[in-house]
C-alpha cells in the first residue's frame, strides 16, 4: 500500500466517520505498516545472503585449448644442484709470506742493478752489486792468511831437514809444526770469512793465487719470483737493513685476495674452505683458493670482517690492487625440485606460484616457495615436486586469463 492512499483513507475516517471508527482503523493501518517493512526487510536480507552465496569462489585451474596450449612451453621439474655459497667484493694482494725485500749484508756502494721492475728472477740470479769495504778487508785478511801458510809450510819444510840432519833440537821442529798449523787454521778461518760474501771456492782459489783483492759483492735473489719494488741504483750507498730494500721480489704464483663479509654471513664463514674468485680484467675465468685467515675484529662502521685467501695464479695474471669477486662455498651442494625463472610468477600478496599440469591441457596454480638462483633455475623449497609437469614459458599468459574468474 503507497503511504498517499493510506493518508487519503484516514481523512476520510476521520471526516466521515466516528472518532472510535478512526482510530480503530489507524491501529490497523500501523499494523499493517509494520507487517510490511518486515517482510521487505526479510526479503533484502534474503536477497543479500543469496548474493553472496551465488559469488563463486575462485577456482585455481584452468583448460586450454589445442591453439593456447601451443602458445606456452611445459618443462619437467628435474632435480637440480644449488651450491651454499656466500658472495663478497675485494682486492688482489701480493702473498706477504712469500715476498722479500732484498737487503745488502753489508755497507756498500751499489756499483750495477741487474733486474728491472716486473721482471721475473730465479733463485739465486744476481738483483745487483756493491763495493763493500767489509769485503775488502776479507779479502785482505784472506790474502794475508794464505802467504803466512806459505812462510810457516816452507819453514816446516827446512826444519824438518835440519832436524833429519840434527841440526835443530826437537822443541825446534816442534814449534815450526805448530807454526804451520796455526796458519793453515787462520787461512781456513779467512777463507770461511771471504765465502759468507758470497763468494765461491773458485773465487776464493782465484783471489789466493792472484794475491789480489775482489771488492765486487754480489747479492742475488733469495727466491724465486717477481721485482714488484726496486729503489737500486749506481753509486746508491746502503746499510744493512735500511729502508728502503734495493729490491723487492715476490712470488706471484699464489697471491692473496682481502675480503670484507657483511656481519650477517659471519657464521658461515672459517678458515679452509673453498673459493673462486673472478675478476673484471679477465671475465669468464676462475681461480680457486682457500680461505687461510679470519680476521678477530668486526669493523663497527662498516660491520664486516676482513678474511684472507690464498688464490692460485698460475699464469701470474692477478695484480695486486685488482678489484675482485669472491664466492665461498660454505657447506656441500644440495638438490632440489628446479625451474626455470619464467615458470615462477609473483603474485600481487607476495606469493610465488607456477601452474602444473598432468594431461598438458588442464593446468592448476601452485603457490611455492623459492629459494637459492644458479645457472638458469630457481630452487623450488617447497610445493613442487621432482618429475611433475610445470610451465617453463607462459605462465603469466595463464596467471592473466585466471584473473577476471577472480575479480568476479
Amino acid at each position: 500500500m503507497r503511504f498517499s492512499s493510506i493518508w487519503n483513507w484516514l481523512g476520510s475516517a476521520r471526516h466521515g466517520r466516528s472518532v472510535a471508527g478512526g482510530a480503530a482503523a489507524l491501529i490497523i493501518v500501523l499494523i499493517g505498516i509494520a507487517h510490511f517493512s518486515a517482510k521487505a526487510d526479510t526479503q533484502t536480507g534474503s536477497a543479500g545472503r543469496s548474493s553472496a552465496a551465488a559469488a563463486p569462489a575462485r577456482d585455481p585451474s584452468l583448460s586450454l585449448t589445442d591453439a593456447q596450449v601451443k602458445s606456452i612451453k611445459i618443462g619437467i621439474a628435474a632435480e637440480h644442484a644449488f651450491p651454499q655459497e656466500r658472495t663478497a667484493v675485494g682486492s688482489i694482494d701480493f702473498n706477504e709470506n712469500l715476498a722479500v725485500q732484498v737487503f745488502s749484508p753489508y755497507q756498500g756502494k751499489i756499483i750495477k742493478a741487474y733486474a728491472e721492475l716486473g721482471d721475473q728472477v730465479k733463485k739465486g740470479q744476481t738483483l745487483f752489486t756493491i763495493e763493500s769495504p767489509d769485503l775488502i778487508q776479507a779479502d785482505s785478511n784472506l790474502i794475508a792468511a794464505a802467504g803466512l801458510l806459505d812462510l810457516t809450510s816452507h819453514a816446516l819444510e827446512r826444519a824438518r831437514q835440519l832436524y833429519g840432519v840434527q841440526g835443530i833440537a826437537e822443541k825446534d821442529l816442534q814449534q815450526a809444526i805448530s807454526d804451520q798449523q796455526t796458519a793453515e787454521g787462520t787461512l781456513k778461518a779467512a777463507r770461511d770469512a771471504v765465502r759468507v760474501f758470497g763468494k765461491s771456492e773458485a773465487q776464493i782459489d782465484a783471489i789466493v793465487a792472484a794475491r789480489r783483492i775482489d771488492p765486487v759483492l754480489v747479492v742475488p735473489s733469495p727466491i724465486d719470483g717477481r721485482v714488484t719494488a726496486r729503489v737500486a741504483q749506481p753509486g746508491l750507498l746502503v746499510q744493512p737493513g735500511n729502508a728502503p730494500a734495493p729490491f723487492t721480489v715476490a712470488d706471484v704464483v699464489t697471491v692473496w685476495m682481502l675480503a670484507n663479509v657483511s656481519e650477517s654471513n659471519i657464521r658461515y664463514i672459517n678458515a679452509g674452505p673453498q673459493v673462486d674468485v673472478s675478476t673484471m680484467a679477465y671475465p669468464g675465468r676462475v681461480y680457486e683458493g682457500r680461505i687461510t685467515i679470519v680476521g678477530a675484529t668486526v669493523d663497527p662502521n662498516l660491520h664486516t670482517l676482513l678474511i684472507r685467501s690464498e688464490i692460485q695464479n698460475p699464469r701470474r695474471e692477478l695484480l695486486p690492487g685488482m678489484l675482485a669477486n669472491f664466492v665461498i662455498h660454505i657447506a656441500d651442494p644440495v638438490t632440489a625440485p628446479a625451474v626455470p625463472p619464467e615458470s615462477v610468477v609473483r603474485e600481487g600478496d607476495g606469493t610465488m606460484t607456477v601452474w602444473v599440469t598432468t594431461d598438458r591441457h588442464r593446468f592448476t596454480q601452485r603457490k611455492v616457495n623459492i629459494g637459492l638462483q644458479r645457472d638458469g633455475y630457481d630452487q623450488v623449497l617447497d610445493g613442487l615436486r621432482p618429475g611433475e609437469l610445470v610451465v617453463t614459458d607462459g605462465a603469466i599468459f595463464l596467471d592473466n586469463m585466471l584473473a577476471p574468474s577472480g575479480d568476479g
